[in-house]
């Protein structure tokens, strides 16, 4: 019987990101990856000949898989408080289902730069998400400045990761938290 070398070449690809999202991509080996996905190392190899090539193809299904709230909807939003609101609302349900994944994966990228490489594309959706907020409030200067860092500590996974993981707040009360705080900027 042949395999098919697509189905194959995905198996590697999703026993990686599920070793990457649960234990690390630091403490992943090829080993694991190789024994998770049914396959021999020289298999995974053929596919992957680098590190970087199955990193590239983990973040390319990884956020087909867990892409983050779409925008659009907030920018129909013109109060700003209501928009910040929802798209809290929307990150922190989003969170609330990848964020654990989010925390193991970003506190790898220290240790292996190429997948923090190939994910900075992606992570640049939250400077967008910041600018999509911040439209509206009417601050100028300092309080401008202000605004921009409660907006962005707002979106940071380890805001979500202190109040909801941490602290044991419910998404609802951190995004009502956190939206006093940028109204109160």
């Amino acid at each position: 019987m042949t395999r098919d070398p697509e189905a194959t070449k995905r198996r590697i690809v999703e026993a990686a990101i599920e070793l990457h999202t649960t234990i690390g991509p630091a403490n992943t080996t090829v080993s694991a990856v190789a024994e998770r996905a049914g396959v021999q190392r020289l298999t995974l190899y053929r596919h992957f000949p680098r590190p970087e090539d199955l990193f590239d193809a983990c973040v390319t299904l990884g956020w087909e898989w867990f892409p983050p709230p779409d925008m659009g909807r907030w920018r129909q939003t013109a109060d700003p408080e209501a928009r910040l609101r929802h798209a809290l609302g929307e990150l922190y349900a989003y969170y609330d289902r990848v964020g654990d994944a989010f925390l193991v994966l970003v506190r790898d990228f220290p240790r292996v730069p190429a997948l923090a490489r190939l994910n900075e594309p992606y992570f640049a959706r939250w400077d967008d998400m910041r600018d999509v907020l911040a439209v509206g409030w009417g601050r100028r200067g300092r309080r401008r400045r202000l605004l921009v860092a409660a907006l962005e500590h707002s979106l940071d996974l380890a805001t979500w990761e202190s109040l909801v993981r941490r602290r044991g707040l419910s998404s609802q009360d951190a995004v009502e938290l956190l939206v006093r705080l940028v109204s109160s900027t």
